[in-house]
Formats: structure tokens, C-alpha cells, sequence
């Protein structure tokens, strides 16, 4: 069975900001394409049976980036609809309701745990057949990933929170013995070698 490669978009105003952004769909900042560009190497010589995106601009423009010929796109692959909370910061929504937790409580006007959960189990399930057949890289975002890491691993939506993933990584899913596991995780591009100096 072939390995399932996550990789997060690179940096945009909001991420960088540590906005929730799921349904706004916003470019990659300048410092987000060259994260994207520096993704390239980690996946030279990799054969994919199939590259899929999210539709959001800036995940179809990783993928380009890096150097991935993209399959197709997949509305599974989305973002977690964070409903009232788009635009927003964790600490502002605390200020408001100190208590709110995306893992547990969801979104008003968005997402339940349990729907982001359903969708992402039904994507894994697609994949099945395809990873038969070869490695599979999806390009998407924060969240969405992080809950399907947890469902790769036969655990609840929530345990996504465990599972801290930033802009402009690759993760590798995969199976150790039969057992589902992570491989590698939350892996950044190696940094560009130094400039010589005269």
C-alpha cells in the first residue's frame, strides 16, 4: 500500500495571523510562494497516483509551486467551515466565549466536529482503492488535515488538536505492520543553502 503525503499551503495574511480561514479564499502571501517553491525538492522523484487540492486558490497554487501535477480538486479536501468565526483569531473568539473549543464545540453557522469528521472519512475512503496502487499527495489546509490524520488513525474528529501542523509542510501518512500510522509529520523544507561570501 502506497504512503498518503499531506501538505499544507503556504503562508497568507490570515495564516500568518493565525486567522481562521476556510471559505475565504485569499493568495498566498510573497513568503507563501517561495514556501511553496521550497516544497519542490522534498517531492522530486516520487512517483503519485494521484494529486488532489482543495479547491481554495492558494492550496492549487502550493501544489503548482511544489511542482505537482494536480488530478483533480476535491470539496472534501476544504477547509473546515468556521461558519461566524471566519477572520477571526482564537483569542478573539475567547474574549467573547472563554470557554469555545473548534475540537469540541465546532462553529456556529459552520461545522460540527462530527461533519468535518464525515467528510474526511468519506475522502479516506475514496483513497482506499488508490493507495493500492501507489503513494497519493493531498494538498490542503490546517484543520481539514489534522481531522483526517485522526480519522487515518481510527480516532475521533477531536484528536486532530493533537496533531499542530504549520504552512508549507509535508506529513506523511502511512502503515507500520498492518496498523495505520504517522510517518513523518509537520516536516518544513529544508532551509536554503547559505549564500557563499567572498
Amino acid at each position: 500500500m502506497g504512503e498518503l503525503l499531506l501538505i499544507r499551503h503556504g503562508e497568507t495574511t490570515w495564516s500568518a495571523r493565525r486567522r481562521h480561514t476556510s471559505y475565504t479564499d485569499l493568495a498566498l502571501t510573497p513568503d507563501g510562494e517561495r514556501q511553496a517553491r521550497a516544497l519542490g525538492p522534498m517531492l522530486t522523484g516520487r512517483r503519485f497516483a494521484t494529486v488532489l487540492t482543495s479547491p481554495c486558490a492558494r492550496a492549487v497554487r502550493t501544489a503548482r509551486l511544489a511542482g505537482l501535477t494536480s488530478t483533480g480538486t476535491d470539496n472534501d479536501l476544504a477547509e473546515w467551515n468556521y461558519g461566524e468565526i471566519e477572520g477571526r483569531t482564537t483569542a478573539e473568539v475567547h474574549e467573547e466565549d472563554p470557554d469555545w473549543n473548534l475540537w469540541t464545540d465546532g462553529c456556529p453557522g459552520g461545522e460540527s466536529p462530527r461533519q468535518v469528521g464525515a467528510r474526511l472519512g468519506r475522502l479516506l475512503t475514496r483513497l482506499g482503492p488508490v493507495l493500492d496502487h501507489g503513494t497519493v499527495a493531498v494538498v490542503g489546509h490546517a484543520h481539514s488535515l489534522r481531522v483526517l490524520t485522526a480519522r487515518w488513525l481510527g480516532l475521533p474528529p477531536s484528536a486532530g488538536a493533537l496533531f499542530r501542523l504549520e504552512t508549507a509542510t509535508v506529513s506523511v501518512l502511512g502503515h507500520e505492520h498492518g496498523r495505520p500510522v504517522i510517518l513523518r509529520w509537520n516536516q518544513p523544507a529544508p532551509p536554503a543553502p547559505a549564500a557563499a561570501t567572498a
